[in-house]
């Protein structure tokens, strides 16, 4: 297990990252002609970015990337 200490600006920082990230792999995840091995391993970053991402985010802002909302069969 690891700690991190970080100030409210590098926490928004590290949140719009995230999201962008999210948001990225999501739009990568809609295109038609992927193969399904890379769409599973899209699923697979998405879920540890959010696993991340919720650490440090508030419940209102963790309620639009939930993976069950972005990706059918993601436990």
């Amino acid at each position: 297990m690891l700690g991190l200490l970080i100030t409210e600006q590098e926490q928004k920082e590290l949140e719009y990252l995230l999201k962008r990230e999210m948001d990225e792999l999501i739009y990568d995840f809609n295109y038609e002609n992927m193969d399904s091995r890379v769409k599973e391993a899209i699923k697979e970053r998405y879920v540890l970015l959010f696993n991340i991402f919720k650490r440090m985010a508030n419940h209102s802002s963790c309620i639009k990337y939930t993976p069950r909302k972005n990706f059918p069969n993601v436990k």
